[in-house]
């Protein structure tokens, strides 16, 4: 007998996920994910990615039991997954941004949480600083490049504390620098702070930098589970994945900025 859901960060138990009217994404998940993780979840396009990051927040339907979040029944509800303790990045920044200017947009989590204006403007310059777009606050969100915009997304969802963060496509559109400054927040948000984190990605040469957790999906189902440096070395699921292996590398790159440890997780419903 395994151990109590209470434990799990995240629990899928499916048959199938996917969207309404079309068939299948994938089917048969079981998935774990543990507080503090760094789970990577890669494969080509069209293999279920951001429907199963969508499921594990409630956007997609998905049968009552089906999916839990820190021990909750999350039934296609997004609103049971955020008090939970979830929180999502979209791959397209556009999708979730809505403020007049960078401050407002991520003060509109934490208010909606219920904090008070100065206990959700401390959150909400804190998550900035940890997106490293603290110098931003008050530009108007049309003004912003494309990678502003997906660290003010970042920024709004770090305001609210997730305990279990999901990501989709974090590093699309940024440059290398921005790229491993995205790989150096995840693994501060993991590893001090116990934080989940699961990210879905193409990017295959950060995988190893990140992630200490890799989920192969093709096929429509999970082809592999497992450390990063195994579930590449199974060239034939790689190949029906559709993704390659990491690029030989020499050496892990430098850390690219001093890291911010003011966040932590808001805690969840008990």
């Amino acid at each position: 007998m395994g151990l109590e859901v209470t434990t799990l960060a995240l629990q899928l138990g499916l048959e199938r996920l996917g969207y309404p009217n079309a068939p299948a994404a994938l089917t048969d998940v079981q998935l774990e994910v543990w507080p503090g993780e760094r789970v990577a979840v890669i494969g080509g396009n069209g293999t279920g990615k951001t429907a199963l990051l969508k499921t594990s927040i409630g956007l997609l339907p998905a049968p009552r039991g089906g999916v839990h979040v820190f021990g909750h029944p999350i039934g296609g509800s997004a609103a049971e997954a955020v008090r939970a303790g979830a929180g999502l990045v979209f791959q397209n920044p556009d999708d979730q941004l809505f403020g007049a200017t960078v401050l407002t947009d991520v003060l509109t989590g934490p208010r909606n949480q219920g904090l008070s204006p100065e206990e959700a403007g401390l959150r909400a310059r804190a998550a900035l600083r940890c997106a490293g777009i603290a110098h931003l606050g008050g530009r108007r969100i049309e003004t912003l490049s494309f990678g502003e915009r997906k660290r003010a997304c970042l920024a709004g969802v770090l305001a609210m504390r997730p305990a279990l963060l999901l990501l989709d496509e974090p590093t699309a559109g940024l440059d290398p620098v921005g790229e491993l400054a995205f790989v150096d927040l995840l693994r501060d948000l993991a590893e001090p702070e116990g934080v989940a984190v699961v990210a879905a990605t193409h990017a295959v040469d950060l995988v190893p930098l990140f992630a200490d957790r890799l989920v192969l999906l093709g096929e429509g189902r999970i082809l592999a589970d497992g450390p990063p440096d195994e579930v590449f070395g199974q060239t034939a699921s790689l190949a029906a994945a559709r993704v390659r292996a990491p690029a030989p590398r020499g050496g892990p790159p430098a850390s690219v900025r001093p890291l911010d440890h003011s966040l932590q997780p808001a805690g969840r419903l008990s």
